[in-house]
């Protein structure tokens, strides 16, 4: 999962080309949740929330424990090249990061609360990158779905960032946008620490705790 230090987004013009639909074909079912692996289509009353934060096996397995998430993905998104696979986002030329897809249950999880694990287990002060791992795909954001999300999303991180700030711990590089388009990515990579439990990490808890909110 190590990047090859490519730390400048491409742009439009000099990302790679992509091609037209999706080659991967993915299992049915979550490893571990039991729920569609797809959720182009969630049942209603639910929401989706996509965020970056390095590398993407980690980030959905921290996300799967929550209570109230109903199915989790892993996919690129941010970047100018459509369906991209792993080999082209890690070679720097597509301008995705390594995006997680969550689909929770507001009433038992709200999205305030995933907002706030996000920031707790990682670090979204480092830029293109995330510890040991380099490149664009590694950077830290947010990429909203409702205009509530966006509110709360940038709430939230005025909050953190001043945290941050008092603790002498430097800036949140932080994008927040809107959802582009997610790609999702291979099969292999799908919960990959629930099929290879031994795998790579890099997430855990920053010792940095979200203030307390009113």
């Amino acid at each position: 999962m190590f990047g090859r230090h490519k730390t400048t987004l491409p742009t439009a013009d000099e990302a790679l080309p992509g091609r037209a639909e999706s080659p991967f074909v993915l299992a049915d079912r979550h490893v571990v949740l039991d729920a569609p692996v797809r959720t182009d289509e969630v049942p209603e009353g639910f929401e989706v929330a996509i965020f970056g934060l390095g590398c993407f096996w980690g980030a959905e397995e921290v996300y799967w424990q929550l209570p109230g998430v109903w199915s989790t993905s892993v996919g690129y998104a941010g970047g100018a090249t459509p369906h991209p696979s792993y080999d082209e986002v890690c070679s720097g030329r597509t301008g995705h990061t390594e995006a997680t897809r969550i689909v929770f249950d507001p009433s038992v999880v709200s999205y305030a609360d995933l907002v706030k694990r996000f920031f707790e287990i990682h670090d979204p002060t480092q830029g293109m990158r995330q510890g040991n791992d380099v490149g664009t795909q590694y950077r830290s954001a947010i990429y909203f779905t409702t205009p509530e999300q966006e509110e709360t999303a940038r709430e939230l991180t005025e909050i953190y960032g001043a945290e941050l700030k008092r603790r002498r711990l430097g800036e949140i590089t932080t994008e927040i946008k809107p959802a582009p388009t997610y790609y999702y990515a291979e099969d292999v990579h799908q919960q990959y620490l629930a099929k290879n439990p031994y795998g790579y990490r890099c997430h855990a808890n920053t010792g940095v705790r979200f203030p307390e909110t009113s």
